[in-house]
């Protein structure tokens, strides 16, 4: 995943920041709690394709 693309996504519902998690190829909204895949290196920022993360999954 580009740094550079990290630091310019946001949460398209809230807008807020999203924590990489790289063991699932995910970015993850803490406020939200949505999971939105990373697909061949593309982040798919829609809702409908996004999971629920339970609280205890969230990364610190």
């Amino acid at each position: 995943m580009d740094r550079k693309l990290l630091d310019i996504l946001v949460c398209p519902i809230c807008k807020g920041t999203l924590v990489y998690d790289k063991a699932r190829a995910e970015l993850v909204c803490r406020a939200d709690r949505l999971a939105y895949p990373i697909r061949d290196d593309i982040p798919v920022m829609l809702e409908d394709e996004a999971r629920r993360v339970p609280e205890e999954e969230l990364p610190t």
